[in-house]
């Protein structure tokens, strides 16, 4: 556990060598033993992947077609030679060539529009695989929500049978193999026999339209005799345009108009007469005795039933009500009964009413009369201007026949002569294609071409490892802690003094759990008195935790009250496991002290602190201030973090005076001091009421300068626990009562940079640094960073030696 002291200038002095072919290989060695965790995580991780992409991954089947490029003419099938004048053998660059026809998107388009694959959900899908689905998910967050339009349907279901489409010849000869990739070997097979196909369809057709222009002289003929016919066709146009000759169904406008226009005139007569019947009738009932009721009763009957007029025919239904009223109210009381006389006069309201509907039914009359006899006056004038026109267009019809008939034999002779133009050109050419198909694509059995599980898996394994390196490296460059006892000294630049490893899982700095102890109050103990009211205890008759000393003893003598019985205290373990790591990490710290101290009486205070709270400083205070005590000298472990003072809420959570007290001179310190009777350690406790703001002036000021002077002479070693150096600036204030410094580094959790900030911003704690202390140390996992493996047999071979695991 002891460690050899390196001085700075050693460390500066070394100067950079280039390593060695055997470093190279022990750091490599040495990475792989720190981040195997991380490779075999890394490489685990994509072989999964790999798996989970075999397993998910659609099957993609291969359907193959077999193409012959046949040099020989079907020689029999021909009627002509060919116009290229020979049999000449087909090159390898036309074979070529029709590698690239079969690549093209014209032969593409037509086998999609035939098997109509893009409304085919298993050719315009990816299968549905893990892969496809994310990059399906990616591609949707960036593209439009449009729904697409035919023309992208149409250009994606190109580029993914291009994809899928694989053209190739097979060595130099002619013959060409096509295959096709699709998630089921139906389709596969299906699309590959129509790529086949759409070529030899598309050679036909080339062949085609080639013989088609041997016709050029049927069609120049053919041209002259349509534009005859057009002639002709547009001369009878220009000639009905030109006299208003218009057919219609057959027959000419006029004649239609005719017999429409005389129709009309028939019903417009009929429409006049019943008007003047139905006015002339009115008109003789209004001309008609008003007072006669009977006579006005029948007639208006007699119109009602014509004009069914619901007003009239209301007031005379409620007319013959009041007049059956009135011949029964004057059979019975008489024909000058006041209601008889006012039926009367209500029935004459009617009669008046009645009237007054019949002149206004009448002016309707009138006026539909009116309409009637203009509608029969302009039917009767179209009838007579039609009949005008009807007669010059018979004129017209002579020349206009003449000319439909020339027409009619120009179209005649050039739908003759199309019909033979036709005819020729299927005489004169029977294309044939050099392109047979010898071996089309099978749907069984099934050919699966990916995913391809090997490859991909020896792919996984390759691509796993070359990452795990570089994950591994990467996790090391980013890995700013400290894990060795080697990092310690070259990074702090000093000695490591020990490493002190965690306790069966439980880790040291015991604060960090009691941290809510150590809150305001401490724990559950009553609310100590202010400094104010605090007595200071004199006299014989009073009752102090702490006898004066006796003559001849330099160490004051223990009371009941103030002893130390914190046996659960992590800090007590190396009293109660003497042959344990943690204990032997604690008697190196000792003689690494004993030794600083040797020829030198001024290096009795020995200051703990860290970078950072929670790092275990206390813990190392009081496990150090033990082992010293136990060894005999007189020791007394003082609790200097007047901010966060743990060890006070650890050790004496009922104190209620201390190291303030003293200082202030409200306290003598032998009234103060704790001491534990099994190693009788001693303990200034740091008692606190409030929060303390002005601590960094108490630990600077001359009271607590001579406090420490006078504690000098009654101790051998003052163990002294401090701050940390990171939140608070107290450290800086103790040059005046510290000889020495150790700092406390809280293994794989102290980052080096913020280390090395609070040691440059703090030099005296660099100055004076005994050494540090690497706590909280996992010895087994401490082992794969240990580049010589001297963690590894320390942990190993202890247990020859110590009796504690």
């Amino acid at each position: 556990m002891l460690q050899t002291r390196i001085t700075p200038r050693e460390v500066e002095s070394t100067a950079p060598e280039a390593p060695s072919l055997e470093q190279t290989i022990s750091s490599a060695l040495a990475l792989l033993g720190r981040q195997y965790p991380v490779m075999i995580f890394t490489l685990l991780l994509c072989i999964c992947l790999a798996g989970v992409y075999v397993f998910t991954a659609a099957k993609r089947y291969t359907g193959t077609a077999v193409l012959v490029i046949d040099s020989r003419k079907m020689q029999g099938l021909q009627t002509q030679a060919p116009t290229n004048g020979g049999d000449n053998p087909i090159d390898s660059a036309m074979v070529d060539s029709q590698v690239e026809i079969l690549k093209s998107e014209a032969i593409a388009s037509k086998v999609i529009k035939d098997l109509k694959l893009v409304q085919s959900p298993e050719f315009m899908s990816d299968g549905g695989g893990v892969l496809s689905s994310v990059t399906a998910a990616i591609s949707g967050l960036f593209s439009d929500s449009k729904p697409p339009t035919e023309e992208q349907l149409l250009r994606a279901a190109l580029a993914r049978f291009a994809s899928n489409l694989s053209i190739k010849r097979v060595g130099v000869s002619y013959v060409i193999e096509i295959a096709f990739q699709a998630l089921s070997q139906e389709q596969a097979a299906q699309i590959a026999n129509a790529v086949a196909e759409g070529y030899i369809v598309d050679s036909l057709e080339s062949k085609y339209q080639a013989s088609r222009r041997a016709a050029v002289w049927l069609q120049d003929r053919l041209k002259e005799l349509r534009s005859q016919a057009s002639s002709a066709e547009r001369a009878v146009a220009d000639f009905k345009a030109k006299n208003n000759i218009v057919d219609a169904g057959g027959r000419l406008l006029t004649e239609q108009q005719l017999a429409e226009i005389n129709s009309s005139l028939t019903v417009a007569r009929s429409q006049r007469a019943e008007a003047q019947a139905k006015l002339e009738r009115i008109t003789s009932i209004l001309n008609a005795d008003s007072e006669d009721s009977k006579v006005i009763l029948n007639d208006l009957a007699t119109v009602s039933e014509t004009m069914a007029n619901p007003v009239i025919t209301k007031l005379r239904q409620t007319y013959l009500e009041y007049a059956a009223k009135q011949a029964d109210w004057s059979n019975r009381y008489g024909p000058t009964h006041m209601a008889v006389v006012n039926l009367r006069n209500q029935m004459r309201e009617i009669r008046r009413s009645i009237t007054d509907e019949l002149r206004r039914t009448a002016e309707v009359y009138k006026s539909d009369l009116e309409i009637a006899k203009a509608r029969e006056e302009s039917s009767q004038k179209s009838l007579n201007d039609t009949i005008a026109v009807s007669n010059d267009t018979s004129q017209a019809q002579i020349v206009l026949r003449d000319l439909e008939s020339n027409a009619q034999s120009a179209r005649a002779l050039s739908d003759n002569f199309l019909q033979l133009y036709m005819v020729s050109v299927q005489q004169q050419s029977f294309p044939i294609t050099e392109a047979r198909v010898i071996t089309q694509a099978a749907t069984t059995p099934p050919n699966k071409t990916s995913p391809k599980t090997t490859l991909i898996l020896l792919a996984a394994m390759v691509g796993g490892s070359i990452l795990a390196g570089i994950v591994a490296i990467l996790f090391d460059m980013m890995d700013r802690v400290f894990r060795t006892v080697s990092q310690v000294e070259q990074l702090v630049q000093t000695n490591c003094l020990a490493s002190i490893p965690t306790i069966e899982g439980l880790v040291n700095a015991r604060e960090s759990t009691q941290l809510g102890k150590a809150a305001w109050p401490f724990g559950k103990r009553a609310k100590p008195r202010s400094l104010q009211a605090q007595p200071r205890p004199s006299g014989a008759s009073a009752a102090l935790p702490l006898q004066r000393t006796e003559p001849g003893s330099s160490h004051p003598q223990p009371h009941r009250e103030r002893l130390l019985s914190a046996d659960d205290s992590v800090g007590r373990y190396v009293i109660n496991a003497p042959f344990s790591r943690f204990a032997e990490g604690f008697r190196s710290i000792k003689l690494a002290s004993d030794l600083s101290n040797y020829g030198s009486a001024s290096n009795k205070v020995l200051g703990i602190t860290s970078a950072l709270p929670n790092e275990g400083k206390s813990t190392i205070s009081e496990a150090l201030a033990q082992t010293v005590a136990q060894s005999g000298s007189r020791t007394l472990l003082i609790d200097g973090d007047i901010r966060n003072p743990s060890l006070t809420a650890r050790l004496t959570p009922n104190a209620q005076l201390g190291l303030i007290h003293v200082v202030a001179g409200k306290a003598d310190w032998r009234d103060v001091v704790w001491i534990d009777p099994q190693t009788n350690l001693h303990f200034l406790p740091c008692a606190v009421t409030s929060r303390f703001s002005n601590s960094s002036d108490l630990l600077a000021s001359q009271q607590m300068e001579n406090l420490f002077q006078h504690l000098r002479q009654h101790y051998d070693r003052i163990i002294l626990d401090l701050s940390p150096l990171a939140p608070v600036v107290d450290v800086r204030a103790t040059r005046g009562l510290a000889d020495t410094y150790i700092l406390v580094i809280e293994w794989a959790k102290s980052k080096v940079d913020v280390v090395e900030r609070v040691l440059a911003e703090t030099p005296i704690v660099r100055e004076r640094m005994l050494g540090a202390v690497l706590n909280k140390v996992n010895v087994a996992v401490m082992s794969r960073y240990d580049t010589y493996g001297a963690a590894y047999y320390r942990n190993r071979y202890y247990k020859r030696y110590g009796y504690v695991d």
